[in-house]
């Protein structure tokens, strides 16, 4: 029946190691023979990557890593990043994933912060670590992977000189698993410590039962798998269920994106709102490229414009399903389905979790007021390594105080107005950036945007809105008169931006989210166009 309640999930048993949960069990279901790995023109079966899973595993066992030590992985999209992963997790080791185009100086920061034993890194980024690597002595090994084995020991060759069997460690569902790093907006990133468990407690209630992935699913990520957004839709969920992850190491383009669809012909695409916008904006993409291999997109990372679905949509005829999720709780926790998508919406809470929306009081506001989200689940982190503060103020009991700010209407859809640091207050009324931004985009010359605070004269903060302008208009006055016009024949008075800046790019983070704060920092270099 259709209103039927879902039938409840089997507990994970005493004796659970992820890695047999996401990989392993394929070779028992009998799929050793199945792709389900392709990388440019290599394939790689179940069991293929369960021999390279354990080779990795019996390498960092012979280094003397010990269970729960830490083990880091600076890797791009490549078969080495998910046979490292795999290894790592099989062994009982505690996995930290960093990305691979950051300055040496981050680098440093990481290997002291997880003062891991063993560092697994690609050949591009060697010399980066061996600038810093003398500031983290627990560091006891470097493995590069690509490289010629004369500075630092091969990577490949270790791995060729293993035995192909590697014994699971017995880990337990409450012991530590991996660490997870939070994008590092209010400061430097902090890791967000979870148990074997918290992963595959996610994916039962969001993968399987909100998406339904199946076993003849191919996933294609634009976000990297250092992501956690990313390690999850484009390689745990496919393997969870016995399907296919597509894997590309090159820069997630727009134009790269539409060539890796035509080349891998996945059914879920994982994206975020600012690589759909830069993929609409490709002249002459819907008679170049064929995207109907897609069952659905996925977008997280920030809220997804009402406009750039119905773009998509229109264009393509294929369905986003916008939701959010966070280091701390693993992955998504609200989310759209497959068939029932409100656009502007994140959708609804997914079944095992639950949320609150809550005032400055701490008490739950009504349906249809602004508040913080809490949300509830037992994929949360336990804390964050090494940051007692900061815990005490994200965590509390089973709560994870999430810094979002929310609406919550009458049929049980949440509709995100930013975060609660970049919330503005306008003629003593708070406004969300979000709504304006999303207004704006609704004016055909405004290809991208963000809105932020600015003191006016009187020292009073009125939007100020960032504009990347679309091809065929021209930045100047007579477009920002006309987009001033559209936000006040949309919206309430006090909330249209009074001033407009244009610049050629908005600044994006490490996950590919316009970054507002360097936003803020970079007002004074961008063209100001008059107070209107």
């Amino acid at each position: 029946m259709a209103n039927e309640r879902p039938s409840e999930i089997a507990p994970f048993p005493e004796r659970f190691n992820m890695a047999e949960y996401f990989l392993y069990h394929n070779l028992a279901a009998g799929r050793g023979d199945k792709v389900c790995l392709r990388y440019r023109d290599q394939s790689f079966t179940y069991a293929d990557v369960c021999e390279f899973s354990d080779r990795v595993g019996n390498v960092l066992r012979e280094l003397g890593v010990e269970p729960e030590d830490r083990v880091l992985i600076a890797l791009p999209d490549c078969p080495e990043f998910a046979f490292t992963w795999f290894g790592a997790a099989k062994i009982g080791a505690v996995i930290t994933m960093v990305n691979t185009i950051l300055p040496a100086s981050d680098y440093a920061y990481y290997l002291q912060y997880t003062r891991c034993r063993v560092a697994i890194v690609h050949h591009s980024i060697a010399d980066r670590f061996e600038d810093v690597r003398s500031t983290a002595p627990q560091c006891h090994h470097l493995l590069v992977v690509g490289g010629d084995g004369v500075r630092n020991p091969s990577f490949e060759r270790l791995c060729e000189t293993t035995s192909p069997v590697c014994e699971t460690e017995p880990t337990t569902p409450d012991d530590l698993a991996i660490w997870l790093f939070t994008s590092g907006s209010t400061g430097r990133p902090k890791a967000a410590v979870h148990l074997q468990h918290d992963l595959p407690w996610n994916t039962e209630r969001y993968a399987k039962r909100v998406l339904g992935i199946r076993e003849d699913d191919v996933t294609l990520g634009v976000p990297k798998l250092f992501f956690g957004y990313a390690t999850g839709t484009n390689l745990l969920f496919p393997f969870a269920v016995g399907g296919t992850a597509a894997l590309f190491e090159e820069r997630s383009t727009a134009e790269t994106m539409f060539e890796m669809i035509d080349r891998y012909r996945p059914t879920i695409l994982t994206s975020v709102p600012t690589m759909i916008n830069a993929m609409l904006n490709v002249e002459g993409a819907m008679d170049r490229y064929d995207l109907s291999s897609l069952r659905f997109v996925l977008s997280a990372g920030e809220a997804l414009p009402p406009e750039l679905y119905h773009r998509w949509v229109e264009r393509y005829g294929v369905e986003i399903l916008d939701g959010i999720g966070s280091a701390e709780m693993f992955h998504i926790y609200i989310s759209n389905r497959p068939g029932d998508v409100t656009e502007g919406s994140l959708g609804r809470v997914v079944e095992g979790y639950e949320a609150r929306i809550v005032g400055p009081d701490g008490s739950d506001v009504s349906n249809g007021e602004v508040g913080e989200l809490w949300i509830k689940g037992d994929s949360a982190a336990i804390c964050y390594w090494g940051a007692h503060e900061a815990t005490k103020e994200r965590f509390a009991g089973d709560w994870c105080f999430t810094g979002d700010q929310f609406i919550r209407d009458d049929e049980g859809l949440f509709w995100y107005q930013g975060r609660t640091d970049f919330m503005l207050k306008v003629s003593g009324i708070w406004v969300s950036p979000i709504e304006i931004e999303n207004c704006l985009l609704g004016h055909p010359g405004v290809q991208e945007v963000c809105v932020v605070g600015k003191p006016d004269e009187n020292g009073l903060v009125k939007p100020l809105a960032c504009v990347v302008a679309a091809h065929g208009y021209d930045p100047g006055d007579e477009l920002t008169a006309s987009i001033q016009v559209h936000a006040k024949e949309r919206m309430a008075p006090y909330k249209y931006p009074r001033w407009v800046r244009f610049t050629d790019s908005l600044p994006k983070n490490d996950r590919g989210k316009i970054d507002r704060k360097v936003v803020e920092g970079e007002l004074t270099g961008l063209q100001d166009c008059q107070d209107s």
